[in-house]
């Protein structure tokens, strides 16, 4: 058994999110209009303004705040030094200048960990007063971030001297709907891990929506799902890797087939293409959690083919079992298949396919030979199995693939050997079954497509054991 570990990054916080992804941070709408309300009070009368702001822990109330210069353009935000809020150093002073039309200044929670805590209140908002009589060029609004209602109230308390100072005493952040959490923790793990899905860690969209029924804030919802990860990683307990091979008539075949899948990685089977292309009752009532344990378990792949790359090796069918000529093998080696097959994919020096349209000729004859040959996928198999042995890829036709718990019959198994010389194999997956999807053009559509992706999972997570044969 070959246990593979892969680390995955999932912050919850906003000081260990990368900087570039803190400007896609969702707006808070709720402080926002906060904002533009003070802003407007200043315009009017000047001074300065302080807004104690109340939020649960993991609520966003730092994204929020922080991130408020990416939503509104003309401000500038600044994060208070622990010794301004402490009083040993002078507030006035700390502010930067700005061509910004207002200047948010923030305290992010330090009441949780200073001394004295009971005299903040008033010491802070007596500096706040100051800064007021002295009519700073620019509007200034503080705003302090806690956790806790009786400390926002304590600070609200201390402007009781100088009231106008208060833009609002009991402000409450709104947390964003809980609808978007699922959404925005993808996101972030998605960012985070180089592009990687939830799925592939084992984590399905009913398991976010879950979280996010039931965890109180946005940020403990995320931490609750990075607890979905084993500790111990992905468990490797196969050698097969599933293929499926769906030849392509033109560029909407061949879209509709690309849709489902992440072409630069190998044509990886996209599982929230797959599941957002299931009804309702699908996504309810499938086992799903199975299915894409048999996906990561088998590394499955969706490959189209052109049909004018099929025909080339499938001139004459007669012998199926006999391999074309050179030239064709060769013009055949350089398919994506064959690529992926052989295991000499290279995702840096991946090209998309293209649908060369009514201009070619080759396309023409393709188009008019193929609904003529797939409702033969066991010649085509059979054909198939020929060029890739002839390649160097030992390959058998309709081969049964057999476990404890059920049976598979591969249109194409394929062996990838282990190339002389090298004292490991450099592929983990030692045999390819290759499941050959030859439908009419018209049958190449979404539904079709999605229907045939679920079969798939279904009899190989079967075949794992994930699930019981009916």
């Amino acid at each position: 058994m070959i246990v593979m570990t892969t680390p995955v990054d999932l912050p919850s916080r906003y000081e260990d999110l990368r900087p570039e992804f803190r400007a896609q941070l969702r707006p808070n709408r709720s402080l926002i209009n906060e904002v533009k309300t003070a802003y407007q009070r200043m315009r009017v009368s000047g001074g300065v303004r302080f807004l104690p702001v109340f939020g649960l822990s993991g609520a966003g109330k730092t994204s929020a705040a922080r991130e408020l210069a990416t939503h509104l353009p003309d401000v500038e935000v600044h994060v208070l030094p622990r010794e301004v809020v402490e009083g040993s150093a002078p507030l006035e002073t700390s502010l930067p200048q700005t061509a910004a039309q207002l200047l948010i200044a923030v305290v992010d929670q330090f009441e949780e960990n200073v001394a004295r805590r009971e005299d903040i209140p008033t010491r802070f908002v007596e500096a706040l007063s100051r800064l007021d009589r002295s009519r700073p060029s620019t509007p200034v609004l503080f705003i302090w971030l806690t956790t806790s209602r009786e400390f926002q109230a304590e600070l609200a308390a201390a402007t009781s001297r100088n009231s106008r100072l208060l833009a609002r005493a009991d402000f409450e952040l709104e947390a964003l709907p809980r609808s978007d959490w699922p959404d925005v923790i993808e996101e972030t793990f998605e960012f985070h891990n180089e592009g990687s899905e939830l799925a592939d860690f084992e984590v399905l969209r009913p398991n976010l929506e879950d979280v996010a029924r039931k965890a109180p804030t946005l940020g403990t919802a995320i931490e609750e799902t990075g607890d979905h990860f084993s500790a111990d990683g992905l468990q490797d307990l196969s050698e097969y890797q599933v293929i499926m091979l769906w030849p392509v008539t033109d560029g909407q075949r061949l879209a509709n087939v690309r849709n489902f899948t992440n072409p630069r990685a190998g044509y990886r089977l996209d599982w929230n293409a797959f599941y957002r292309a299931l009804n309702v009752n699908d996504q309810q009532q499938l086992p799903l959690d199975a299915y894409n344990k048999a996906r990561l378990y088998f590394d499955v792949r969706l490959v189209p083919i052109q049909a004018a790359d099929l025909r080339s090796v499938c001139l004459d069918l007669t012998q199926p079992d006999n391999p074309p000529s050179k030239s064709y093998l060769d013009s055949f080696s350089r398919t994506h298949l064959f690529t992926l097959v052989n295991g000499t994919w290279d995702p840096d020096g991946y090209r998309p396919m293209k649908d060369h349209g009514e201009s070619s000729q080759r396309a023409k004859d393709a188009r008019a030979w193929y609904p003529t040959v797939n409702t033969k996928p066991t010649v085509l198999g059979h054909r198939l199995a020929a060029c890739l042995t002839a390649l160097d890829l030992p390959a058998r036709a309709e081969s049964e693939v057999k476990t404890p718990h059920s049976r598979v019959v591969a249109d194409v198994l394929v062996n990838r050997p282990t190339p002389q010389g090298l004292p490991a194999a450099p592929i983990d997956r030692r045999q390819v079954i290759l499941e050959l999807k030859a439908y009419a053009p018209d049958g190449t559509t979404p539904s079709v497509i999605a229907g045939q992706i679920r079969s798939t999972l279904k009899k190989h997570a079967q075949l794992a054991g994930y699930v019981q044969r009916s």
